[in-house]
């Protein structure tokens, strides 16, 4: 037999491989194909292949394993269990690009599950063969190999330590100054998964130079980008009033400001989580953001956006009004409280409505005139509201309650109690009298006026326990009136009736 129908017998079965393993691949694109290619062994015949001597068939058999390890925790592991980890790590440091690109893909779609999966990657000598990924030529390698990166650092400070250890975070800041911006965007989306754990780990990526080469992103028309740029420098600033300042020592603001009126949904949400990440530590940075026109743009977007849009805007306007008379006064100034009323009525959940509850008493507590911006803004009727709702979950009433409490204490427009005295359960009941108690004494005016509107009627058959904090201030309110006019008003109704006729 000729030597040419030999070589023709072997070429058959190279070209059937590789139809083979290509076919496969691009099977494993699709979710619902995944399951029979498992039933039909494909991750056994894929494992095989990584071994095999053609390099298109060894790059398409890694791609397979990745879009099958990629589709659930369950192929993922089932990958693993077939032992394609040490084959994929020796081939990281040999092979050429193509096939490394493809084997950081499988490393990602196996750690990017669970923390143990992510583990088991580490194990397996992944790591040292990826950083070296980010000093390849081609940037594709670096995107995959710091994709990989990030994946495995997201899921616990551990895992990010052992990515920081290996020398990860000074080539990650190299790829953020490359030129293409699908691994600007990669490399930062890492740095910020490395540094969202510990105050320890984002001094890391700080100290490494960061900030320097992240922050003028914030500019950036890309939309993706920007997304990523400002998760990352929320992710820093986070932590302590350190990292937040030299957040801004980098030059955020007011661009960031800018990006609270983007197009895009979530760029807004994340550029906003930034500024709530920065006015929550001390009084000077909050101020800091309120002089680059930073309450306007937080009030804006809290009315235009709904549900997590919003979310941070709203946490953000109370840190803000937390620390100071000041800066409280300046959020009413800017109409935040209308803003933040609106949400109590058109926010269906939960977590929502508690911030903004939570915000409001943030804006209240400091002196009468705070508390009355939020009494003409008929705030505390609608928090009795959502405390008396029976959809509304025990942190919600709580907040509510923390709220309430904190506003009625600095109220002294007692006529904007006089709701709460006819409406309030007995838990909130209690700060109404008790204010009452605390005004009355001294305020004539006050006391003809509480009189003559029911509430010392009211008062008088309000249920308390003896020894409660409610029935001391009950005792406190009949103790600025004569003994005669309480006992008046203390008789049963159908007693009164009875001196009528």
């Amino acid at each position: 037999m000729s030597n040419r129908f030999i070589v023709a017998h072997f070429e058959a079965y190279q070209r059937s491989r590789v139809e083979f393993i290509q076919g496969l691949a691009e099977f494993a694109r699709s979710d619902q194909n995944v399951e029979t290619i498992k039933n039909l062994g494909g991750i056994s015949l894929c494992r095989g292949l990584l071994l095999d001597n053609v390099p298109s068939v060894q790059q398409s058999s890694a791609l397979a394993l990745g879009r099958i390890a990629n589709f659930s925790e369950e192929m993922a592991e089932l990958v693993v269990s077939n032992d394609v980890l040490p084959q994929l790590v020796y081939s990281l440091a040999e092979q050429n690009r193509f096939y490394k690109k493809n084997a950081a893909f499988v490393l990602r779609a196996i750690a990017r599950h669970s923390i143990a999966l992510a583990q088991t990657v580490v194990d397996s000598g992944a790591l040292e063969p990826l950083v070296t990924c980010l000093e390849e030529f081609d940037p594709g390698v670096k995107e995959s190999a710091a994709w990989a990166l990030g994946f495995i650092a997201r899921h616990s400070a551990e895992l990010a330590q052992y990515v920081v250890d290996v020398g990860a975070v000074p080539l990650l800041v190299l790829c953020v100054q490359e030129p293409e911006l699908s691994l600007k965007r990669v490399a930062i989306s890492a740095l910020s998964d490395i540094s969202k754990h510990t105050p320890e780990l984002a001094q890391m990526v700080v100290d490494a130079g960061a900030i320097a080469y992240v922050a003028p992103l914030v500019a950036n028309p890309d939309t993706k980008l920007k997304r990523q740029v400002c998760s990352c420098l929320s992710q820093i600033a986070k932590h302590t009033v350190e990292l937040a300042e030299l957040v801004v020592e980098g030059e955020v603001f007011p661009r960031a400001l800018l990006l609270l009126k983007d197009q895009d949904v979530a760029v807004c949400r994340i550029a906003c989580t930034l500024v709530r990440e920065i006015v929550k530590h001390t009084p000077e940075l909050a101020q800091f953001v309120v002089n680059a026109g930073g309450i306007a743009a937080l009030v804006e977007l809290v009315e235009d956006a709904e549900g997590p849009a919003a979310l941070p805007g709203i946490m953000a306007l109370g840190f803000i009004a937390a620390f100071s008379e000041t800066l409280a006064l300046a959020v009413i100034n800017h109409r935040a409280v209308p803003a933040l009323v609106k949400t109590l009525t058109s926010e269906p959940e939960d977590h929502i409505l508690a911030a903004a509850v939570w915000s409001l008493g943030q804006i209240g507590r400091h002196t009468p005139e705070h508390a009355m911006a939020l009494c003409d803004a008929n705030v505390l009727p609608r928090l009795l509201s959502l405390f008396v709702a029976e959809e509304s979950s025990d942190d919600l009433r709580l907040k509510t309650k923390r709220a309430a409490k904190a506003i009625i204490a600095k109220t002294t427009h007692l006529s904007a109690l006089d709701p709460l005295l006819h409406q309030a359960p007995p838990v909130i009941l209690k700060y109404v009298v008790a204010q009452y108690a605390k005004l009355l004494p001294s305020d004539v005016e006050a006391r003809r006026q509480f009189v003559t509107a029911g509430g010392l009627q009211r008062v008088q058959h309000i249920s308390a326990e003896p020894g409660s904090k409610l029935r001391e201030a009950i005792e406190q309110v009949n103790a600025c009136f004569p003994p005669e006019i309480v006992s008046y008003y203390n008789r049963r109704p159908e007693d009164m009736l009875n001196l009528i006729k």
